[in-house]
Parts: C-alpha cells; sequence; structure tokens
C-alpha cells in the first residue's frame, strides 16, 4: 500500500546507508532499507525489506557530485518499495560544534554552518553535505533536516570538555566534542525502556564498529566519552590509533612527512589494520590464526577495558556496561575478553548467553549488569526529521 515516506541517509567515509520509514503513525516505522558502497564498480544498490533481501546494480557513476547516484537510487527505491511522496529526508551530519544542540531544518543559513565545520571532520563531514546538496538540486521540495553526532554529549560540563591546553584555545573550538551521539542517544532510549531502573544510573555504553568509542551515559545523559576533538581519539579503531602520545606526530612531523601524509597514516592505515597488517576488520583477524591477529585484537580489548574502567572513574561508580554497533553485538570472544578484563570491578558474564548474543550476559554473581543492545541511528534520524516536520506544518 503506497504511503507518505521520510527518508534517512546516513553518510559514511564511502558508503551511504539509507532508511525507508512510513510516516502514518506517531513514531515513524521502518519499512527498508537500502546501501551503497561508493567504492563499488558498479554501483550495486543493497536493498531490505523484511527477511528479504535484493542488490540492484546502478549506472551511475560516482562522481564529484553525487546527483547521479541519489537520482537513481531514489528511482529505484520507488519502484522496489512502491511508496508514494517522499515527505522529508534526514541526515546524519558528524559534526555540530557548538552551534547545534539538536536536530535542525536545513535551509542556507543552515547549510552555511554545517561546512563551516568541515574542518573538525574531514572524513565524515563533506560526504553528508554531497547527500545534502544533491537532494536540494534534484528534489527542492523535499525539506531535509540534519541529525548530530555531537549534540548528544552538549550535556557535558565545561570542566570535562576543556582539554589541558592554555585556555584561549576552548574558546576558539578546541575542545572535547564527542561523537557517535545518535547511537549513544538510541542505546539509552532502549536501555531505558528494557531496564528503567538501570538506565537511570551509571552505564558506559561501548560502540564498537569499525569507528568506535565509549560514552559514560548517567539518568540518560552523557557525562564523558572517549572520542574527544576529533574521530581519532579514543580506544584503537579499525583504521584509527586512538589515544596516541602527540610527540609521536611531532616527531613524525620532524622526520619529514607531510600534513596530509600524516593524516592519512593516521585516518586510513593504523588502528587494527596497523597493528596486524593484514586486516581492518576484527571478523577477519579473529578467523586468523597469526599472532599479529591475536595482537591487535588483545590490543582492542585491552583499551576498551582501559577506557571503561576511566569512565567509571568519571561516573564515581559503574552499575552498567552496553555492548552495541556490529562488533559489539556481533563478537562474544571479544566481549569475553573485555568483561575478563574487568572482572577486578565485579564483572562476570554468563558464557553461554554471551555466545548467543542474547540481550543480558551477566552472570548471576556479577555486580555490574552487561548489556548487548542493537544500535538505531536511522531511527533517531526519522525521529528527529519527523518531529521537525510536524513542528513545520
Amino acid at each position: 500500500m503506497a504511503q507518505p515516506t521520510l527518508l534517512t541517509f546516513n553518510a559514511g567515509s564511502s558508503t551511504v546507508k539509507l532508511g525507508l520509514f512510513a510516516m502514518e503513525e506517531a513514531t515513524p516505522r521502518r519499512f527498508g532499507n537500502g546501501m551503497v558502497d561508493l567504492r563499488r564498480e558498479p554501483l550495486m544498490l543493497h536493498v531490505t525489506e523484511g527477511a528479504e533481501t535484493a542488490d540492484i546494480p546502478l549506472d551511475a557513476k560516482v562522481a564529484e557530485e553525487l546527483d547521479e547516484v541519489v537520482a537513481e537510487t531514489l528511482d529505484v527505491l520507488a519502484t522496489h518499495f512502491a511508496h508514494e511522496a517522499i515527505a522529508g529526508a534526514g541526515h546524519r551530519i558528524v559534526h555540530g560544534g557548538d552551534r547545534f544542540h539538536g536536530p535542525a531544518r536545513i535551509d542556507d543559513e543552515t547549510l552555511k554552518a554545517i561546512e563551516d565545520l568541515v574542518p573538525l571532520a574531514p572524513l565524515h563531514q563533506p560526504q553528508g553535505l554531497r547527500l545534502i546538496r544533491s537532494l536540494r538540486r534534484l528534489r527542492p521540495d523535499i525539506p531535509q533536516s540534519a541529525s548530530f553526532d555531537t549534540a548528544f554529549h552538549q550535556t557535558q560540563t565545561d570542566a570535562i570538555r576543556r582539554l589541558p591546553l592554555p585556555r584561549e584555545w576552548f574558546d576558539r573550538g578546541v575542545k572535547r566534542y564527542g561523537f557517535h551521539g545518535l547511537s549513544y542517544r538510541f542505546v539509552a532510549s532502549e536501555l531505558a525502556r528494557i531496564a528503567p531502573d538501570i538506565a537511570a544510573r551509571k552505564v558506559v555504553v561501548a560502540h564498537l564498529g569499525s569507528g568506535a568509542s565509549l560514552c559514560a551515559i548517567e539518568n540518560g545523559e552523557s557525562r564523558a566519552t572517549s572520542m574527544t576533538f576529533s574521530t581519532l581519539d579514543g580506544i584503537v579503531m579499525a583504521t584509527r590509533p586512538g589515544s596516541l602520545d602527540p610527540g609521536v606526530i611531532i616527531h613524525l612531523a620532524k622526520g619529514g612527512l607531510s600534513v596530509d601524509a600524516i593524516e592519512d597514516m593516521l585516518y586510513h592505515r593504523s588502528g587494527l589494520l596497523g597493528l596486524s597488517g593484514i586486516s581492518a576488520d576484527a571478523r577477519d583477524l579473529a578467523a586468523s590464526a597469526a599472532p599479529e591477529a591475536h595482537d591487535a585484537l588483545n590490543h582492542f580489548a585491552r583499551t576498551i577495558a582501559e577506557t571503561t574502567a576511566s569512565l567509571g572513574a568519571v561516573l564515581e561508580g559503574l552499575d552498567a556496561i552496553v555492548f552495541t554497533a556490529g562488533i559489539g553485538e556481533h563478537q562474544p570472544a571479544l566481549r569475553a575478553d573485555v568483561c575478563r578484563r574487568l572482572g577486578f570491578l565485579g564483572v562476570a558474564i554468563d558464557a553461554a548467553k554471551n555466545a548467543r548474543n542474547a540481550q543480558r550476559i551477566d552472570a548471576a554473581s556479577s555486580r555490574i549488569a552487561v548489556f548487548v543492545i542493537p544500535t538505531d541511528e536511522e531511527q533517531v534520524i526519522a525521529e528527529e526529521a519527523a518531529s521537525l516536520i510536524a513542528a513545520g506544518s
């Protein structure tokens, strides 16, 4: 049955995830997904509708502007899902700086403010902007909105957000921003639904994907997070190093590497890939017998456990740990390793529950609750977009 549809766009550094939501209810209801990997030739639109999946080839070519890709994708989605008019489009935007504390309608002023923040998120911000601009050119009739990964962390105090640099740099925007906020917002709301008594207490959520971070949450609000000024900081990631002695950067620069070469190394050739020399994918490393793969995963688990403990110190207590995102949701061995390292805090998990990715995996003897909660950033984007559309109408 045809129905007004809300689209969501979740742009990664090289992929675009799409969500299709029915606008017939108070809360947008997802009825389909899509994904385009912009690195693949020829392009393929992977669509999901319930349990059914399909790969649909696209004729469009990736160019500086994505008009051709977006236009064909919209046509294919309209044919495949037989939906009616597009009521609106919501976008995940990584960086909102201090300007955006919540979702925003896309107009000329908002677009300029998002563009001004590109230097703070050079890997992700331009991709979101390309999609917004293309859709504005192709379908200026569709209202668009932006949902910001940084907005969730605006509840942190200035004392937490201040970096140990001369104070004037804080006023110039060099501070802890935090990321993965849409994921944390969703997980916090899910935990409040599943276990409201625990959600109101001291919780550390581990968002473990190719990009990864942890967040200290109390009563549903962000108190601190491992990613700080940029998406390079915190725990080790697929190709990013996480926390790194700044003296290393100075040493590399004085050794002759250009800023661009250092940036490329830090964003694309470090992390699990750099540690193992094998793969950036934790699944590949788990399947490998190579000692380098084992070392990389050990490093990953250790930094997650270290950061969980340090965020517990910020909260001055720890009542629950939540694992989420691709690795957090689907790799029991890594969860077990992290929790073993936190045994000194009283963390203990039930091996059978962990092996089947149960929603709650802590053992009866554990002093700290441990959950596995799938994240859904697109649901948050859809709900925020729907609220702006309703307010505008």
